[in-house]
């Protein structure tokens, strides 16, 4: 078949785009990840005197960075429409996001429509697979606190025991409030036949838009993080006046699961290379929530598998729904769908953009004069 002249343009245009992309996003990265490092080696005095400030800091320049990744997708028109719940009247406290998982795209998404979701971006915690580690974030998510977990029967026992001693030693200290989990596993193009093959063999729902999710990770962090409270008391009595002072000082702990529903218009997911190179036509993410107060939730292995799992066969619903209509359907007891447009301010991408750049020229003449003085 013949390319006509149109069609060659077109193709000349989006070569030439994606070049000028890479190129940015590889300058981006040399100037701001180097920045972000620098800056957390020279605060480490900061750190020892007052650790809670030098987190507070770090959390401000980690959700820059992250502004920085959702750019390369606003600026190639990938933005998203947001369904169910509003999240943002929950963004001051503890939650954990329960997010299906179909490409690397899944991340880059939520860093974009997290981003005006007030201080969650700058106090959550990652949990991905550990081949993130050796990108070219890995060392900021390894300094920021995230957890890389490492798939496969042979270590989930030990992976469990390392992400609960993971959120001991850092959810606290590092002043964290919401948690990113993907309970699949994996992509669903690489769990959905083992999946399936699972369901069958233990008559579970056949499911094609998502798969069933593991119990391991999800049980760990609501065991840690969930008070040990009971009807706002103390576990085990009646609160004193002391009982009351201490509740009032201590972490109120996980207070809400958020149900979170990716959906790409004909089921085509945009992955990593795509929100870079930005080769693809003008394409809206539908992002759709559902939160549940944590006492709605079970904490026995049994009846929170059993939760889990009913989480995962209404996600199903609501893709098919989506799937064939385009829209999410009305939260239960609603009659009206509701959307919101999610938005970024092109003025605060630049401001964040030019941050970086001025850090990494400030850095590069700060570090050439040491040299200097050394050499």
């Amino acid at each position: 078949m013949a390319v006509t002249l149109e069609q060659a343009q077109r193709a000349g245009y989006v070569f030439l785009k994606a070049l000028l992309r890479f190129g940015f996003m590889v300058a981006n990265n040399l100037v701001a990840i180097p920045s972000y490092v620098l800056y957390l080696i020279a605060l480490q005095p900061l750190r020892l005197l007052d650790s809670k400030r030098f987190w507070y800091i770090e959390g401000v320049l980690f959700k820059w960075l992250l502004a920085m990744v959702a750019s390369w997708g606003w600026w190639a028109e990938y933005t998203v429409i947001e369904w169910g719940d509003d999240v943002k009247t929950i963004s001051e406290d503890e939650a954990v996001m329960l997010v299906n998982h179909q490409a690397t795209g899944d991340i880059c998404t939520l860093m974009m429509c997290l981003q005006d979701k007030g201080t969650v971006v700058r106090q959550m915690m990652w949990l991905m697979d550990h081949i993130f580690k050796y990108t070219n974030f890995g060392i900021v998510s390894l300094i920021h606190g995230d957890f890389f977990i490492r798939q496969g029967k042979a270590y989930r026992d030990q992976q469990l025991v390392l992400l609960q001693e993971h959120l001991e030693k850092y959810y606290r200290s590092r002043d964290r409030k919401w948690i990113v989990l993907f309970p699949e596993g994996g992509f669903l193009r690489k769990r959905r036949e083992t999946s399936q093959a699972f369901a069958k063999k233990n008559n579970l729902p056949f499911l094609t838009h998502v798969t069933l999710p593991r119990l391991g990770a999800t049980q760990v962090i609501l065991k840690k993080l969930v008070a040990q409270q009971e009807n706002g008391t103390l576990a085990g009595g009646d609160a004193t006046e002391a009982d009351c002072l201490f509740l009032e000082s201590k972490p109120k702990g996980l207070q809400w699961v958020i149900d979170t529903t990716i959906a790409y218009p004909k089921a085509e997911p945009i992955d990593i290379q795509t929100w870079i190179l930005g080769y693809r036509r003008p394409t809206i993410t539908h992002v759709h929530y559902r939160i549940f107060p944590i006492k709605d939730v079970p904490l026995e292995p049994e009846a929170l598998t059993a939760w889990l799992y009913q989480r995962f066969i209404e996600k199903e619903d609501l893709l098919s729904h989506f799937y064939k209509t385009g829209a999410f359907p009305p939260i239960q007891g609603q009659t009206e769908v509701v959307s919101r447009e999610m938005t970024l301010s092109n003025l605060w991408l630049v401001l964040v953009q030019s941050f970086a750049f001025l850090s990494g020229g400030m850095w590069y003449c700060i570090l050439q004069y040491f040299y200097q003085c050394l050499f």
